[in-house]
């Protein structure tokens, strides 16, 4: 029994002596930069071989994003899709089990904030950096925004002539409006983000004004209140993704969008978790998304990139970057607030 458990205990302890060693090599590689960066990091990848990639894309998205990098590295790239907070979830759970799972992460940034302050990833310093916008790159760099999630307005432009669009706030509580609105019912950061804008009393005192007066009707997800407008059956949408309604324009959908005011943007957020099984594979990724190739395919697909290198689909659209520090801090108070300014008095 002794040698049993002295076996044991040497297996234990090799274990953590290969990881403790990945961590040292993740972190360095991480944080070094250099021109044979890109070079050492494909080397360590072809011996790794793999890749566990969890995200919020589509899998036909993915897949665009994904295959250049594929035929350029041949690297086999396992994906998990799921929402954002599912994800959020899932890498919690690997966390407190002990079982790391992905190697990069794309979701909405706020879930990846909510994954740093519990200290499960990595700090990366990628020679991209320095061409992304200046918010989409936080100080502690263990998680930076990918591409932004934009907000706009959307409207069926056989129901809505673009003549009768609202240009302010105000103009939404003509009657002609009664009956014709909705937003999607779990958008509390673009609602407090309105509400800021306008100042809290101001703010509240619209949104409750409008609701009485021509109603704002509530529908669950973003791609369903698209399909909703691109049907018609709801003329004219506050709260749905640019990207959605250029990807609907596409396929030939009598729809289109505009904006009041400075468009509210959320980041869409990549990371490396420090416990990152294949940390040269991991990076090359990372650094890829980052890059004028990935941050191109982005911007082909119809999403905002972050890169100033890349013509984004929204330029000459003022935009509103949230705080996605904020918005965790905040969420509470913004999720109350949206309970009671629109879904309380349905």
């Amino acid at each position: 029994m002794r040698r049993v458990g002295l076996f044991l205990a040497l297996i234990a302890a090799a274990a953590f002596a290969a990881h403790a060693q990945t961590l040292e090599s993740l972190n360095t590689l991480a944080t070094t930069a250099g021109a044979d960066r890109e070079a050492r990091l494909a080397e360590g990848a072809k011996k790794e071989g793999t890749l566990v990639f969890y995200t919020t894309f589509p899998p036909q998205y993915a897949d665009q994003l994904l295959d250049p990098f594929r035929a350029r590295y041949g690297i086999k790239i396992t994906v998990w899709r799921a929402r954002s907070e599912l994800v959020l979830s899932r890498v919690l759970s690997e966390a407190r089990a002990g079982s790391p799972g992905a190697d990069v992460i794309t979701v909405i940034a706020t879930a990846t904030e909510a994954m740093r302050r519990e200290g499960l990833l990595q700090e990366v310093r990628s020679p991209h950096d320095a061409e992304l916008h200046a918010s989409a790159v936080p100080a502690h760099r263990q998680w930076v925004a990918q591409l932004d999630h934009v907000f706009v307005h959307a409207y069926n432009t056989d129901k809505v002539h673009k003549g009768e669009l609202p240009r302010t706030w105000r103009d939404l509580l003509d009657p002609k409006w009664k009956g014709r609105l909705a937003i999607e019912g779990d958008d509390h950061e673009w609602l407090s983000s309105v509400i800021e804008d306008m100042g809290e009393a101001e703010g509240a005192a619209f949104f409750r004004e409008l609701i009485a007066k021509n109603g704002l009707s509530v529908r669950s997800g973003h791609p369903l209140l698209t399909n909703l407008v691109a049907s018609g059956e709801v003329p004219l949408a506050l709260t749905v993704y640019q990207y959605s309604v250029e990807q609907a324009k596409k396929k030939g959908s009598p729809i289109d969008w505009f904006v009041i005011g400075p468009a509210v943007s959320i980041p869409n957020a990549i990371a490396v978790p420090k416990r990152a099984q294949h940390p040269h594979a991991a990076l090359l990724l990372y650094d890829w998304l980052l890059g004028p190739d990935g941050q191109r395919i982005l911007a082909k697909i119809g999403y905002v990139p972050t890169s100033t290198k890349v013509e984004s689909p929204v330029k000459g659209v003022t935009l509103k970057y949230l705080d996605s520090a904020k918005l965790v801090d905040d969420q509470e108070k913004s999720t109350r607030r949206f309970q009671q300014l629109i879904l309380k008095v349905r």
